[in-house]
């Protein structure tokens, strides 16, 4: 255990307060079970670990431990948490919980012998915490972390502090929007680079090598964590990655499942359930209609890749503009709003806006009513019913 404290205390204070993500004001951190979830890549780690140095820096005995360590393949998280708490432990961060095969049990017994000790947890985006045993459903309180907003991009890589802004304050402004930004701000001169390398927070300089990284993430994803996912076989991943990869070079569309069955050797009757695997992974999104309950077994209406940064790595030939704007607009407006596949325009969110997605070639003559609205990536700032695609990516 005593490398394990030193590996935790290494990486405490190795880390950085200088940027956070959104996702740290939302979080009740009073609570004394608290759960984050999501993709690789994300930067779950660094979130906990900059609350960990908070807490260090008021005095109190703090730890991180990953369970994919190789000493919880003989040592119990019990007795190691135990031992933890007895020597003075006040917050215990615990990492990759899903690689550790009775995690939600033993936190859950952790949770109620020790009811001071405060417990954060970490893992996949494929944990369904629902379904865990142990009843640790009703003790959690869970979060999901995204990747980078273009707010967030711009705050990290530029040093740009920006507003935060919600949905009714882009599509119903009180006064002009534009003077919530600095008067030197050109969105669009950043918009272009986010679309291509920004979602995650690893990105760096060299386009190539960032794409390798999420390729191979992407393998990661699919042959190690999808392993926790309950019924996947992971001896089919090599089909799941063709699958993804066919998905990549056509979205969004709306799936022929026999097309995609045949291509894959994937059995028609599967496929519904191979694609919500996918989604669970967060690399894609799955859009049905709305006022529908959705089962794995139902078949999507329409198909994303989970960000646009997935689109440039996977992609053979340059993504097509419209292709790059709906899954922007997907990926920005989803964490905090319900988006639902419409056949008459290009999104129905909340199940009361209506959005028409595209470049120069659209027109105002495309809105129907006050809730419809043109999202176009030419434009700098809002001109009426007219709306620059940037600015959905202020949301978080």
């Amino acid at each position: 255990m005593d490398e394990l404290l030193e590996i935790s205390h290494s990486l405490i204070n190795n880390t950085s307060l200088e940027f956070e993500r959104y996702l740290k004001d939302q979080i009740a951190w009073d609570e004394k079970l608290i759960g984050i979830k999501g993709a690789r890549g994300t930067g779950k780690t660094t979130l906990i670990l900059q609350y960990l140095k908070k807490k260090k820096s008021e005095g109190l005995l703090v730890a991180y431990f990953s369970l994919d360590e190789l000493y919880f393949l003989e040592n119990n998280l019990l007795q190691t948490a135990k031992t933890f708490y007895q020597t003075g432990g006040k917050v215990l961060a615990l990492d990759e919980v899903h690689k550790y095969p009775s995690w939600s049990r033993e936190l859950k017994n952790l949770h109620d012998r020790y009811p001071d000790l405060q417990i954060i947890f970490s893992g996949s985006s494929i944990i369904d915490i629902s379904k865990q045993e142990g009843d640790i459903s009703r003790r959690a309180i869970m979060y999901e972390l995204h990747g980078l907003s273009f707010r967030e991009y711009l705050k990290i890589k530029q040093k740009l502090a920006l507003p935060l802004l919600k949905m009714d304050q882009i599509l119903f402004p009180e006064g002009d929007i534009r003077q919530l930004f600095p008067d030197d701000f050109k969105p669009l001169s950043y918009f272009n680079d986010y679309l291509t390398t920004g979602y995650f927070p690893f990105s760096g300089e060299n386009k190539e090598l960032y794409y390798q990284k999420l390729r191979q993430m992407i393998r990661t994803i699919v042959e190690y964590d999808m392993a926790e996912i309950k019924g996947f076989d992971i001896r089919n991943g090599k089909k799941l990655l063709q699958l993804l990869y066919i998905i990549s070079q056509q979205v969004p569309f709306k799936p022929n499942l026999s097309s995609l069955a045949e291509k894959t050797a994937i059995h028609r009757n599967s496929l519904s359930l191979y694609l919500s695997y996918l989604a669970e992974a967060r690399l894609i999104d799955l859009q049905y209609p709305a006022g529908i309950s959705i089962s794995t077994l139902q078949k999507p209406e329409k198909i994303f890749l989970n960000n646009t940064n997935y689109l440039y790595a996977l992609a053979e030939i340059k993504p097509e503009k419209g292709t790059v704007r709906e899954i922007f607009f997907q990926s920005q407006v989803k964490v905090n709003h319900r988006l639902n596949y419409s056949p008459s325009v290009d999104f129905l969110v909340n199940q009361e806006y209506h959005f028409e997605v595209g470049g120069k070639s659209k027109t105002r003559n495309q809105l129907l009513s006050d809730k419809h609205f043109l999202v176009k990536d030419d434009l700098e700032f809002p001109a009426g019913k007219s709306l620059p695609l940037w600015i959905f990516g202020f949301m978080y």
